[in-house]
């Protein structure tokens, strides 16, 4: 399980639009909106995440 304090923000948000905070795991990434904390978070097999940010890059 992954505190508050476990969470870091994403260096590509902004203070006015997008801001996303990460939370890594040994097993997974767990990501949510940072302005909407109590609404949850998506989570990610670790692979599943970096498949993620490999299409993402390659965009």
């Amino acid at each position: 399980m992954i505190t508050d304090q476990g969470w870091r923000k994403s260096s590509y948000s902004n203070s006015e639009i997008a801001c996303v905070e990460l939370a890594v795991g040994e097993d997974s990434t767990m990501v949510r909106d940072t302005k909407d904390r109590e609404r949850g978070h998506l989570t990610f097999e670790r692979a599943a995440f970096r498949a993620f940010l490999a299409e993402v890059r390659a965009d």
